[in-house]
């Protein structure tokens, strides 16, 4: 079985959080919110975004990036970035992983990507687009992952 984690370091907009939590529960993933949040859990608009699924959504919650690292310290920490030179889709992905995602206007601190050069992919993009959305990359991200784990634990349907 996968254990797939969607961690967001200092989520700025609670739209897309909400449709990441949606990701993470068709994933059965968890999904790591690290502080400060631009938003709070109650807001609306994450409510919204979420749908019904946020009730069912398995969440945690870190007051800082050595917080989180402290009560994870197992598994593939895997950093995403526009920074990053290796291509998502030719990264080996465990299946103990953490999916390290950073705050919508700036991304990963430069000092993170530094020290973790090794471990930071990219979805590929046109050189013309700034960036692609955050919720959107997550799922990219995600189903990439399991795709390399032949979707293993997820329902494909009846596939001939």
């Amino acid at each position: 079985m996968i254990e797939l984690n969607i961690v967001l370091l200092e989520p700025e907009i609670p739209q897309n959080t909400g449709n990441i939590g949606r990701t993470c529960n068709a994933m059965g993933a968890c999904l790591h919110l690290i502080e400060p949040l631009g938003f709070s859990i109650e807001d609306k608009y994450l409510k919204r975004a979420g749908l019904d699924y946020w009730k069912e959504l398995n969440v945690k919650s870190y007051s800082n990036y050595t917080d989180f690292l402290a009560r994870n310290p197992q598994g593939q920490k895997i950093f995403l970035s526009k920074k990053a030179t290796i291509p998502c889709d030719r990264f080996c992905y465990s299946d103990n992983i953490y999916l390290i995602f950073g705050k919508e206007s700036v991304g990963l601190p430069e000092k993170m990507l530094k020290e973790n050069k090794n471990s930071c992919v990219r979805v590929p993009m046109s050189s013309c687009a700034r960036s692609l959305n955050l919720a959107n990359t997550v799922a990219i991200i995600s189903y990439e992952v399991m795709r390399q784990h032949s979707f293993v634990g997820l329902d494909i349907g009846n596939i001939r």
